[in-house]
């Protein structure tokens, strides 16, 4: 990362922060509730994810049995991930609160693009040694992440999107594919959005590097010999 983004920096996403925006309707999470909950964070996060994955689907009231188990099944791929039982009532709020603030900014910026149609779990390709794994939700050239912290949105958030787009990118030059031009975080804890070009931050956050370049010193990092996986 500091190879390929080596001005990604205090000042650069401190700049990117100033940008950050809240949507109408929205209301923050209560931090002392957070704070109380017997879940870690990571699982309250996915419990409003999976949650608010099974709203936009369709099913206005989830099965807590079921949002439970999708989020446990995501949380087992991390070795310390602390498993609850069952979920008190106190857990199922603050994760209901947390999925219903998603929604509604999802489907705010649905209605923005109202060509485009809202995909969840978007592909993202691997390349030699790095795997091949998912995004949160892409809108047409939109990709969105989620992140639910208590704080501004941080470099390793935007290189985690940025290697995203390259490895999409990489796909997109042997496939054709069409690549996204932007990305849109999300925080529906703090009830927080950040719109940002990938292509204006990718040079920023490199030594003004444009995508090719980007791109084959990716290549060379990986090694000359590098599979699609």
């Amino acid at each position: 990362m500091d190879i390929l983004f080596p001005r990604l920096t205090g000042g650069l996403v401190a700049a990117l922060n100033k940008t950050a925006f809240s949507f109408i309707g929205v209301s923050r999470v209560s931090e002392d509730l957070v704070s109380n909950s017997q879940l870690r964070r990571a699982m309250l996060f996915e419990l409003s994810v999976a949650r608010a994955e099974k709203v936009l689907t369709g099913e206005d009231n989830p099965s807590w049995d079921e949002v439970l188990d999708i989020a446990v099944e995501r949380q087992k791929k991390h070795f310390d991930a602390k498993i609850p039982d069952t979920l008190i009532q106190r857990d199922k709020d603050l994760a209901s609160h947390t999925a219903q603030n998603l929604v509604a900014m999802l489907r705010n910026v649905e209605d923005q693009h109202p060509a485009s149609s809202l995909s969840i779990a978007p592909s993202i390709p691997g390349l030699g040694w790095i795997a091949s794994g998912h995004g949160d939700f892409a809108l047409g050239n939109i990709l969105i992440e989620v992140k639910h912290t208590d704080r501004n949105f941080m470099a390793r958030d935007f290189r985690q999107v940025l290697m995203y787009w390259l490895l999409k990118y990489s796909a997109t030059v042997e496939r054709g594919d069409e690549v996204w031009t932007e990305c849109l975080f999300l925080n529906p804890r703090r009830n927080s959005g950040l719109l940002f070009n990938f292509d204006n931050v990718l040079h920023s956050a490199s030594a003004s590097s444009n995508r090719v370049e980007l791109l084959e010193l990716l290549r060379s990092v990986v090694g000359e010999e590098f599979a699609r996986i």
